[in-house]
């Protein structure tokens, strides 16, 4: 009997044991979805439970799950490379609980050097366009005399250099309105449509540089036919900062000086930026001791372009808000440009040019001058949420230029400067834009899908001034609506396709002569004031689209994009009537254009190696309507002085080239580098069929031999670098063109970080041109008058960063 008790006893304790282990083994699943800043998922992340010895990591859509054996409140730990920690209280109740985590940009302040997430390694990785990201520090150590200047070392980047002060970008030979240049999200709109007509960018203040090669405008709009130049907003400095940097600038060509001075703080979620920017520079000198005219010889005083001297003044200012998933901030920035023109370059007279006087000074800023004024406020706002990234930008401009020059009546312009003349008698030509942007976008992750969905909108306003005309006022509408989806089949593999329509309008305002002009031969003679621009409405659509594989295995990555693009003609294109003093030709529009279409396709092929790699990125385009100016067979004398008359026509056009890059390290500290690029354009109807297009760049290649390391503890980043440039001569020309002669320039460029109190100070010294080569670049603004480039520069830029002990400051 007591046996058998015993047995019951032993029995009842291990059917016991087993029902609460059975009930202790229960399963419980907490699983979820990682996050980064940008909305897109985050994979490799390691997920811990404090307390437990188990972790997981995220898969590559940023899934994870955790097999839970007991219910209540746990302590969630993920942890990533660039990320900051995530710890967070998950409550769990229930079977089964999901949950997303979203990580924040880890701001790691070692020596202020800010660890980050590569955004721009992992968009070039992803993208099928051609992108290229460049930092502060490639800037430095390329120094130009503007921002698309330093920029112009980048295989299939060219400039339109206006004196030695300011450039405009040439995207594989295309330039003006068929590049867009956004500032901070918003597309900078001055008079980009001219050749002489700089853009009000200050370089100083650019922490980093998207270059985007070939079309864009799917997102970008219409503009963006060649491709973007993307100048992006800094990132907010770091909690409980306050410092800075001052930047010195010295050139010896043109005896260049300048400064930069920029202040930055953070408290926990306020933040501000501000920079103050001031250039002064004199005639540039070329090795040569005359020019020639149009065939008139003209001397030069020491090499020295009289009146080619320049100032610049540029104020910036940004605050903002940021936490969790909000961050609002708003930009303020004031770009003030002075510069001259050429003396003996401008208007219809260059012989009047008053040498004696322009040459008693190098630093003066006689006539012909321009003056421009460049001001902007945006405010970018980002909000996140349930895997949504809301973006909206509202923007305003204002772009005031003048040019002036003596007044010199031509034609049937009264002698004498009418005294009761509104305008002063040397205010040849005044625009004055404002321009009101809307942007509005949202980024989002459905599955494999990364979705972004955008309108753009944008209204100019851009009226007009002085004794001289050349392009009407004109009021202009544009609107866009996109959406851009991404596709990951796989780790390796990404599939992109794009949707956009555009709608746009544009009104030229009519324009009358202000003096008299005889009309007919009647007797008595009928004089009149003559219509140079009529009243034009003109309104435009157009729907475009753009597809696109990016392949990445290894060491291999492929790309591969193809679309359609659109641009509404310019006011020039459509009603330009006047003297284009700079070319000494007079220009006409076209008010029947049709919108200028492009079909292309681009591809990118590379392979990176330890020690080596390559990059080949060849690209086709075909324009059905290609806009164009084209020389006539008349010439102009109400006006000018019989200058050739140019108007704008459509034609049929060909375009194909490639850039290559090919690197190698040599040994630990010795690395070469070769760039080459070529394009090659066709006209295959119209007047000018078998010709190319204006400013089509020569093949040129450019070859490197760096060497870098660090010296010592107190110098680092230590380089120096050798660049041998060889360009081709362009022989294929369309008229007024002249062929240009090829060529090969030295530069040099060195520096090092010195570490002083702890701060690295970074030293820079360039020789541009070292040899001193005389040379002409096709692509100048100055090519048509023989005007060779600048000699010799050496150019020495030094950036010192501070910091501010803030428990000093009462």
């Amino acid at each position: 009997m007591a046996v058998t008790i015993t047995m019951k006893k032993i029995c009842f304790l291990i059917i016991s044991l087993f029902i609460c282990s059975a009930l202790f083994a229960q399963e419980y699943r907490l699983s979820g979805k990682v996050f980064g800043p940008l909305g897109r998922p985050v994979r490799d992340v390691e997920l811990s439970l404090m307390g437990l010895s188990q972790s997981v990591k995220s898969g590559f859509d940023g899934s994870f799950s955790f097999k839970l054996t007991r219910r209540g409140d746990h302590y969630l730990l993920a942890s990533a490379a660039g990320f900051a920690l995530y710890n967070q209280k998950v409550s769990l109740r229930q079977d089964s609980v999901f949950v997303i985590v979203r990580l924040n940009t880890a701001l790691h302040q070692l020596e202020d050097v800010n660890i980050v997430e590569n955004r721009a390694l992992k968009r070039q990785q992803e993208e099928s366009m051609n992108v290229e990201t460049v930092k502060r520090d490639f800037i430095l150590r390329n120094l130009g005399g503007s921002l698309m200047k330093s920029l112009e070392r980048l295989p299939g980047i060219k400039t339109i250099g206006i004196g030695s002060g300011q450039s405009k970008p040439l995207i594989r030979g295309m330039g003006f309105n068929r590049v867009v240049v956004t500032d901070k999200g918003m597309k900078h709109e001055g008079q980009q449509w001219g050749a002489d007509h700089g853009l009000e960018i200050d370089q100083f203040s650019t922490a980093e540089v998207e270059v985007i090669k070939g079309a864009a405008s799917f997102v970008y709009g219409s503009d963006a036919i060649a491709g973007v130049i993307d100048v992006k907003s800094p990132l907010p400095p770091a909690i409980n900062s306050l410092g800075g940097a001052i930047d010195f600038i010295g050139k010896t060509n043109n005896g260049w000086y300048g400064t930069s001075l920029n202040l930055n703080g953070r408290k926990k979620y306020w933040f501000f930026d501000s920079r103050i920017t001031y250039q002064n520079y004199g005639d540039y000198k070329v090795p040569a001791d005359s020019v020639y005219i149009y065939d008139y010889a003209v001397a030069l005083n020491k090499g020295h372009l009289r009146n080619t001297a320049g100032r610049e003044t540029d104020l910036h200012f940004s605050t903002g808000y940021t936490k969790g998933a909000f961050r609002s901030v708003l930009y303020f920035s004031n770009v003030h440009q002075k510069s001259g023109f050429f003396a003996n370059a401008h208007g219809l007279e260059p012989r009047r040019v008053d040498a004696g006087l322009h040459d008693a000074s190098s630093r003066d800023i006689l006539m012909p001058k321009q003056e421009v004024n460049h001001f902007k406020l945006i405010n970018r706002t980002v909000f996140e949420f349930n895997g949504h990234r809301l973006k909206f930008d509202l923007g305003y401009q204002h772009n005031f230029r003048q040019e002036h020059s003596n007044y010199v009546n031509h034609g049937y312009m009264p002698p004498i400067y009418p005294a009761d003349r509104k305008e002063p008698s040397d205010l040849e030509r005044e625009f004055d834009k404002r321009v009101y942007a809307a942007n509005l976008s949202d980024q989002l992750q459905l599955g494999k899908h990364e979705l972004n969905f955008g309108l753009n909108s944008e209204y100019q306003n851009n009226q007009i001034n002085g004794w001289s005309f050349l392009v009407p006022a004109f009021r202009q509408f544009t609107a866009g609506l996109f959406v851009y989806d991404k596709y990951k089949l796989n780790n390796n593999l990404f599939v992109h396709g794009a949707l956009r329509y555009d709608f746009g309008n544009v009104h030229l305002d009519h324009y009358q002569d202000w003096f008299l002009s005889p009309v007919g031969s009647g007797n008595p003679q009928v004089y009149q004031h003559l219509t140079r621009a009529a009243d034009l409405k003109r309104t435009f659509n157009s729907l475009v689209y753009s597809l696109g594989i990016n392949f990445n295995k290894d060491q291999f990555e492929l790309k591969w994009n193809m679309g359609k693009s659109f641009r509404m003609p310019i006011p020039k294109e459509l009603g330009a009537n006047g003297v284009n003093y700079h070319y000494f030709s007079y220009e006409k529009g076209n008010p029947n254009l049709s919108p200028e279409l492009s079909y292309q396709a681009d591809l990118g092929l590379s392979w990176k190696a330890e020690k080596w790699s390559v990059a080949f990125s060849p690209f086709y385009n075909y324009f059905p309507n290609y806009i164009y100016l084209n020389p006539t067979a008349d010439h102009d004398y109400d006006y000018g002085a019989g200058n050739q008359i140019f108007q704008y026509a459509q034609s049929r056009v060909m375009r194909y080239g490639a850039e290559l890059q090919l690197k190698l390290k040599l040994l630990k500290n010795l690395s070469t580098e070769a760039l080459a690029e070529y394009l090659y354009a066709k006209q295959l109807s119209g007047d000018k069929k078998g010709y190319v297009l204006p400013f089509s760049p020569p093949p040129s290649l450019l070859l490197n031999l760096t060497y870098s390391a660090d010296l010592s503890k107190a110098l680092t980043n230590a380089y120096f670098s050798v660049d041998y440039r060889i360009t081709a001569k362009q022989h294929r020309i369309v008229p007024p063109e002249k062929k240009t002669e090829g060529y090969g320039i030295f530069n040099i460029q060195a520096g090092t970080k010195i570490n002083v109190n702890g701060m690295p100070v970074s030293v820079n010294l360039q020789a541009q041109n070292l040899l001193n080569t005389k040379y002409l670049n096709h692509t100048s603004f100055y090519r048509l008058i023989e005007l060779p480039e600048a000699g010799r520069n050496l150019i020495l830029s030094i950036s010192i960063p501070f910091k501010i002990n803030k428990n000093q400051i009462h």
